[in-house]
């Protein structure tokens, strides 16, 4: 490594703590033109830094036209793999590296620079250095294997409902940068993090964070479950105020007694139990806060019931909503009260607010069946959290495992399985599993068709839901949690939940139902 490079590029970017210091004369390589790659080299312009962007792709209409907006504005965009070689030589002039989260630490161009000690960020670092030097809105930072969309715009709906001008950004869809440089500025930001943008996040200091859970994700970008816990236990780092973990998930715990936080800062649990001192959790059907109440030994505040996220997530007031639900509305809420935020107003955010869709989203009721779209779970941590929250199942399961192991999913949830209907790429993984764990259980096999022919696809899924039909009984819950991603037959997971959402209306219309 080039010490002399080190510290050359460590001088030249220890003072860049703020919008209002100066970046012109640095030099920053951004890697990787997509959103993230677009805002980050379009806010390091407006800046008046000097800019090259390099993407391995051919270069999408949409990347020609952020290429030639960049180029407008004075950056030397570089598009295809044929500009990635040189690298390693091109980097004596580089200050800063920017890049984005699809490109893993162990690529050439990231290695090359971190072997010649020139810093690499994520966006979320480079958004966090770019706030105002004064009065910038603080930041609620959210990360876990699962669930952090759903906390992250549960918080939003809350800091809201406090009247704050508040945005959830992040892994969530808008671009931290964009909330950063917003010219109407924000009250505070919740941000979700991946695992990913944490790796390269070296100096961001939320006012409070949360790991939801970790389970096994994306180990071929992290190279190993403990690399990939590290980094998302990251999160944690110079946290101000708080410091939510989950108690049903020790590891959670363990990386807040580990974290090199603020002095002062707490550590606040939160449970689907009754909560102890410093927790948030359940007391029958309500929500309460122990941690952030004066008498907290005596007393706890009321934050909403469970009869209100039941009706967040497509429900009655008299289901009960799904659990892990109830974590991320806990999380949220701890969150918002870390930052002041009201009982009053924990309790109309989480009224107000409404799930995504293929999120253990109720489709329909009909006869005593429930149908459920839950086609967001693409591994099988999700799909387990899905599952425990309903009694009796059958379950639509199958896709693209990624590598993914499924056999202590089974095993877990066997004893809820009514009946199981299969489809995708690795459904024989799904059938072996049931076998050794489940074989009391009916198992049927659907099959796959390629995701080019959407007719071919709704066919597919109608065979699906006529299965399911003929297997539910009143009482039962047809559950689509595939654990498994969706892009061997699908385009995304959207559009396999709303195809299967399709069929189980075409269905209930054939047998009569409004």
């Amino acid at each position: 490594m080039s010490s002399e490079k080190d510290t050359e590029s460590h001088d030249r970017l220890a003072g860049l703590t703020h919008r209002d210091a100066d970046w012109a004369g640095v030099k920053a390589l951004v890697t990787g033109l997509g959103v993230t790659g677009f805002a980050a080299a379009d806010a390091l312009l407006q800046h008046g830094a000097g800019v090259t962007v390099v993407d391995a792709g051919a270069g999408t209409e949409k990347q020609a036209t952020q290429a030639g907006i960049l180029g407008i504005l004075g950056a030397d965009v570089r598009l295809g793999p044929e500009h990635l070689a040189g690298w390693p030589a091109d980097l004596d002039d580089v200050d800063v590296v920017v890049t984005s989260p699809g490109w893993r630490p162990d690529h050439p161009v990231l290695h090359a620079a971190a072997h010649r000690g020139i810093p690499v960020w994520s966006e979320v670092e480079l958004a966090w250095r770019l706030r105002p030097h004064v009065g910038a809105a603080p930041w609620l930072c959210v990360t876990g294997t699962n669930g952090k969309t759903t906390t992250v715009q549960l918080l939003e709906s809350i800091l809201q409902a406090a009247g704050l001008r508040a945005i959830a950004v992040g892994n969530v869809g808008t671009p931290v940068l964009d909330a950063v440089q917003h010219p109407e500025p924000y009250d505070v930001i919740a941000v979700e993090l991946s695992s990913f943008q944490l790796h390269f996040t070296h100096s961001v200091s939320p006012l409070a964070s949360c790991v939801l859970n970790v389970a096994p994700d994306h180990l071929d970008w992290h190279g190993s479950m403990e690399q990939y816990a590290a980094d998302k236990a990251r999160i944690y780092e110079r946290t101000q105020l708080a410091c939510v973990y989950n108690v049903q998930d020790p590891a959670t715990e363990a990386m807040v007694e580990e974290a090199e936080v603020i002095e002062g800062a707490r550590a606040i649990g939160i449970t689907l139990g009754t909560p102890g001192l410093s927790m948030l959790g359940l007391v029958d059907d309500v929500l309460a806060d122990r941690a952030f109440v004066e008498e907290r030994r005596t007393s706890a505040a009321e934050l909403g019931t469970l009869a209100d996220l039941a009706r967040a997530s497509g429900g009655t007031g008299d289901s009960a909503p799904p659990p892990h639900l109830v974590l991320d509305a806990l999380a949220a809420a701890a969150l918002a009260r870390a930052a002041g935020i009201t009982p009053a107003a924990v309790r109309d955010g989480l009224r107000a607010f409404r799930a995504d869709a293929h999120r253990t989203q109720v489709v329909a009721e009909h006869e005593g069946v429930t149908w459920v779209d839950d086609s967001k779970a693409t591994n099988p941590h999700a799909a387990q959290a899905a599952l425990e929250a309903y009694p009796d199942i059958v379950w639509v399961a199958g896709g693209q495992l990624k590598g993914a192991d499924v056999d202590q999913l089974v095993a877990h949830v066997a004893g809820q399985l009514q009946a199981v209907v299969l489809l995708g790429a690795d459904r024989a993984q799904f059938a072996e599993a049931l076998a050794r764990h489940a074989p009391h259980v009916p198992v049927e096999d659907a099959g796959v068709t390629d995701h080019g022919d959407m007719t071919g696809l709704e066919e597919l899924m109608d065979d699906v839901v006529a299965r399911c039909a003929r297997l539910a009984r009143p009482g039962h819950v047809v559950l689509l949690s595939p654990a498994a991603a969706s892009l061997d037959m699908f385009p995304s997971y959207g559009s396999r939940g709303d195809t299967f959402t399709a069929a189980v209306r075409r269905h209930l219309r054939q047998e009569g139902s409004p």
